[in-house]
Order: structure tokens, then C-alpha cells, then sequence
């Protein structure tokens, strides 16, 4: 074979995509890594519960009490609190997703509801200081009361979870900042099961409000 056509072949070779790296003997099976996030976020939940029960009350109340309630989170988080909002609005609220081209300028007396791991994001806490800058009242959701966000807000739910920076797994054994995204999403289920029965409404009042373009 000449020359050429060998170092042809070996570029092509050590081109090739690697093999997958073999399991780790200490890996768990899905089922095990199921059981532990779902052990996990039942803790958090519980304890976020009972020894955030005032919070968790005070943040029914803002959100009753607002003329308009907006959300806004980074990545996951956001990701989580548009679930919430689609909840509030068949609730009959008016929410507006920060960020979206339908969303009208924040005003006194509507409600900023916000969450963020570290309490530092940087695109939430600009958002919650414009909000408290023009009246309106916020509320986080956060693992650090002390942050920058948690600082900002008039209600602050304080979440056991780990910042997505956190390698310890001291907190969670999850990558990154899971637990805390699957706990807004929690959060904000119960937030809304909370009002829904406040309210007295039937789930079939609610559920007119379902989009029916998708």
C-alpha cells in the first residue's frame, strides 16, 4: 500500500468517533437513581413545608393580593416557574411571563415572583430590583435567604436544596442544581392547589381556560 494511501487511513482512524467508556461498576440502575430523586425532593418538600409554612402562606397571600403576578427565572428554574404561571392563569389571575412580547411593564401593586438557586442570577436580581425600584412587591424562591435576591424581596421561601455550583452532595447527590428546579415545580404545584381550594372554584370552572390552539 503506498505511503500516502497508509497515513490516509490512519488520520481517518484516529478521526473516529471513541467508544462509549465502559459503566462504572459503582453506577446505579435507572431504578435506584429514580428512588433517589424521588427520595430527595420528597425530604426537601416535606422540610420546605414545615419550616417554611409562614413563607409559604405569606406567598399565597401576595399572590392573591397582587393586581398581576409575573414570573422570571434563568434556564431550569424559569423553565419551572412558566408552569406555575400557566397554573395561576387558570386560575383565573393575570400572569405574564418576563421576557415574553406580551409582557407589559411591571407597576405598584403587582407581584414579581422569581426564582433563583444562588440568589445571584443576575438577570433575576436586575428583574427584582427594577420591580421593587417601581413599587411592585417581590417574592423568591431561593436556597440563600442572604443573597442578593433574598435581600430585594418582601417574601422569601428558603428551599433545602443545593446551588447548581455545589459539588459537596451534601445537599443533593443530583448534578447541578436539579433538586432545587424540580422543587419550584413542587412549590408552585402546591402554591396552586392551595389557592385553587382558597378560592372555591370547581375544576371545571378552571378548566375553560385550558388553550385550545396548540
Amino acid at each position: 500500500m503506498p505511503a500516502s494511501t497508509t497515513s490516509i487511513s490512519a488520520a481517518r482512524s484516529s478521526s473516529a468517533a471513541p467508544s462509549s467508556p465502559a459503566p462504572s461498576s459503582s453506577a446505579p440502575s435507572s431504578s435506584a437513581a429514580v428512588s433517589l430523586v424521588a427520595n430527595e425532593l420528597l425530604r426537601a418538600a416535606e422540610r420546605t413545608a414545615v419550616t417554611g409554612a409562614s413563607a409559604l402562606d405569606d406567598l399565597a397571600d401576595a399572590v392573591l393580593g397582587a393586581e398581576r403576578v409575573f414570573v422570571v427565572g434563568a434556564g431550569r428554574s424559569g423553565i419551572a416557574l412558566r408552569m406555575t404561571a400557566m397554573r395561576l392563569m387558570h386560575l383565573g389571575l393575570d400572569v405574564h411571563v418576563v421576557g415574553e412580547a406580551t409582557a407589559p411593564a411591571i407597576r405598584s401593586g403587582d407581584l414579581l415572583l422569581t426564582a433563583s438557586g444562588s440568589g445571584g442570577t443576575e438577570s433575576v436580581v436586575r428583574a427584582a430590583r427594577t420591580a421593587s425600584d417601581v413599587g411592585a412587591r417581590v417574592a423568591a424562591i431561593t436556597t440563600d435567604a442572604t443573597s442578593s435576591l433574598g435581600e430585594l424581596a418582601d417574601v422569601v421561601v428558603t428551599v433545602p436544596a443545593a446551588p447548581k455550583l455545589d459539588r459537596s452532595a451534601t445537599a443533593s447527590r443530583q448534578y447541578a442544581g436539579s433538586l432545587f428546579e424540580q422543587l419550584v415545580v413542587v412549590l408552585g404545584d402546591g402554591l396552586f392547589h392551595a389557592l385553587w381550594h382558597r378560592r372555591g372554584s370547581s375544576a371545571d370552572e378552571l378548566w375553560p381556560r385550558h388553550a385550545n390552539l396548540e
